[in-house]
């Protein structure tokens, strides 16, 4: 299968047909969602600039996209998965996100630290099972602080 896009705003659209899986998510639904720009056609797309449709279905032969026919031949023979691969993407990117990380420079490390934690429950883990929460990308871990005392 492939995917068909159109980016449309009022009168101006911008399409492209044949994507693979891959090229969907790193060239539009990666960007669409991170805010960034997505190039089509001879434009830069924004959410702000317009709305996104997605069309799963067969790949399209040069023939069936000669003479501007393209659209509506993917119309035709695709589902329209637009609200299925913008929540799956949008989910992928929240899940692979991991915890902020914030490093504290201070004259007095044991200090800063009892700053931070008064008022809060708290336990002190070795190392290697917080890098394993990390890596784990624990959904209960919000952040890391790391302390350096400075010289």
């Amino acid at each position: 299968m492939a995917f068909h896009i159109e980016v449309a705003t009022g009168r101006q659209h911008a399409r492209s047909f044949n994507l693979t899986e891959e090229e969907l998510r790193r060239t539009v639904l990666d960007p669409w969602l991170a805010g960034r720009a997505v190039l089509l056609g001879d434009r830069k797309w924004t959410r702000e600039d317009g709305e996104l449709k997605v069309l799963e279905g067969p790949e399209l032969s040069n023939q069936d996209l000669a003479f501007s026919q393209g659209w509506a031949n993917a119309q035709r023979s695709s589902t329209d998965v637009t609200a299925t691969v913008l929540g799956t993407a949008a989910e992928r990117q929240r899940a692979s996100r991991g915890p902020a990380a914030i490093v504290v420079h201070t004259d007095s490390a044991v200090q800063t630290v009892a700053d931070i934690v008064s008022g809060h429950a708290t336990e002190s883990v070795p190392i290697e099972e917080a890098r394993e929460r990390i890596d784990a990308r624990d959904p209960s871990l919000a952040a890391v602080i790391l302390v350096v005392q400075k010289d």
